[in-house]
């Protein structure tokens, strides 16, 4: 009966055949990219970088594939095919401003291509050493702790630095660093362990107050310290982007672990209120609000601390390259201040058109789809927390910048995930990639067990048998059947 049962059960394709053949047209999708940008110099090795950043996105990329073929096989195809696409045309983007006269005494375009490699190699490693994303739930605390560390090292006297006056970064060995990045990560892990551990009690614990349950305070300190951090982050960095990316994954992980509304209501309560006293009592605040504003005042624009000259100048950069765009290298980037970093979602969306700009906006939607779609798979709390958590965090970094740009709302100076010029953000949505990855194979990978026995590396809490005998072989094996049609 039982031998019957395994040989018909739905094991999934591990489908890195397809993963393949994605990585090769993603890589060609960067490399074409990074010819087109100058096409007479294309094999001057000197003046022209696509050979090397060619082969620095295909070693990389087939490294990676291999290391998912031994360690991780049935992880998610889709996921760094449409990363490394990403990666090269954000590449090409910024090799492509290099070029413009007006750029050329501050190139990053070596940087950014030594940061992709490391990056991508990264990637591999962790993948390689984290066979089961479970592991991480032991280090819950410990990634508060790091968190904290993380974010106050921009403060420390000589190893901080400020810039653009937001003190966000360290700097190292002549290079800047944003630790903050990796405390996004680490702030994901935590709210996963944390909530996945004492959901119940934050759902049934405590005192009701109308259609909201109260829960315990000394259930909800750590997490309270946590957002208080995002507080901080807006007051002693002076980075508003941060502080809407940290409160935002905290009330959306809240949210997710409990499913009640009234979480979030509470939530945007807070933001409404917290928002209000911000601009009338931080100077920066105010200036990024009111410079959003009155955007199209002349005296706005033409001030030098919060005005509005680099918004309009995206605005009128989009505007020019219209449905089509102006063609790669044609475009007057020049004139958009930051424009391979804060800006480049202009500088593409003038170069490549609405068209092109919609087409990179639906690979990050797919991107994230996928990242949610692990989270769904997968048969544990914490794996479904993370995955979520993360993909949220992409899904307001993206929002937060796309919109920011195109003066939806007021202007932060987050990176574009695997786009913008950055070393720190490249080396953190590199993480994300692998840790989307460890649980998308978690998920996919089928965990039939004759014996009837746990697996050591998995958590008795997150499984539940029915019966010693078939039964528990058939709630298995169904449980992996639907697992296999969600993750495609």
């Amino acid at each position: 009966m039982v031998a019957r049962l395994l040989r018909d059960a739905h094991i999934p394709r591990s489908r890195r055949l397809i993963e393949l053949v994605l990585l090769v047209i993603a890589v060609g999708i960067g490399s074409f990219s990074m010819y087109l940008i100058d096409p007479e110099t294309a094999w001057d090795m000197g003046k022209n970088p696509w050979i090397q950043g060619t082969v620095v996105l295909g070693v990389c990329a087939l490294i990676a594939h291999l290391v998912l073929q031994f360690r991780a096989r049935y992880a998610d195809p889709f996921i760094l095919p449409l990363v490394v696409a990403l990666n090269g045309i954000g590449l090409a983007m910024i090799f492509r401003i290099d070029k413009d006269p007006a750029m050329q005494k501050s190139p990053v375009g070596e940087s950014q291509l030594f940061w992709t490699g490391f990056s991508m190699i990264l990637c591999s490693v962790v993948l390689y050493f984290l066979r089961d994303h479970r592991v991480l739930r032991k280090i819950t605390y410990i990634s508060l702790v790091l968190s904290f560390i993380l974010l106050i090292m921009p403060l420390i006297p000589g190893l901080g630095t400020e810039i653009n006056g937001a003190r966000i970064w360290i700097r190292l060995g002549g290079r800047t660093f944003q630790p903050g990045e990796i405390a996004k990560i680490t702030l994901a892990i935590f709210f996963a362990g944390y909530l996945s551990t004492h959901r119940d009690l934050i759902l049934t614990a405590g005192k009701r107050l109308g259609p909201i349950n109260l829960p315990r305070l000394r259930d909800l300190t750590p997490i309270f310290l946590a957002w208080m951090v995002s507080i901080g982050v807006l007051v002693f960095q002076k980075d508003l982007g941060s502080a809407i990316l940290f409160f935002g994954l905290f009330m959306a992980m809240l949210y997710l672990s409990t499913g009640k509304i009234s979480w979030l209501v509470v939530g945007g309560v807070g933001v409404v209120v917290g928002g209000y006293f911000a601009y009338n009592s931080i100077s920066h605040v105010h200036a990024r609000i009111y410079g959003w504003m009155h955007a199209f005042d002349p005296e706005v624009y033409m001030s030098s601390s919060g005005g509005s000259g680099q918004i309009l100048q995206g605005i009128f950069g989009l505007s020019y390259g219209g449905l089509f765009g102006r063609g790669w290298g044609q475009g007057l980037t020049s004139l958009v201040p930051f424009a391979n970093s804060d800006m480049i979602i202009t500088s593409l969306g003038e170069e490549l058109g609405l068209i092109g700009l919609g087409a990179i906006l639906m690979m990050f939607l797919i991107l994230i789809s996928r990242g949610y779609r692990a989270a769904l798979g997968t048969r544990d709390g914490f794996g479904k927390l993370l995955a979520a958590g993360l993909s949220t965090v992409m899904v307001l970094q993206l929002f937060v910048v796309v919109g920011g740009v195109t003066r939806l709302i007021p202007l932060t100076g987050l990176t574009t995930p695997f786009m913008s010029a950055g070393g720190s953000s490249l080396v953190a949505n590199w993480i994300i990639v692998a840790l989307w990855l460890s649980i998308s194979h978690t998920a996919r990978a089928p965990h039939v067990v004759v014996g009837f026995d746990v697996p050591e590396s998995i958590d008795h809490e997150d499984y539940s048998y029915e019966s010693e005998g078939a039964t528990s072989v058939l709630a298995r094996i169904s449980t992996q059947e639907a697992g296999g049609d969600r993750n495609g």
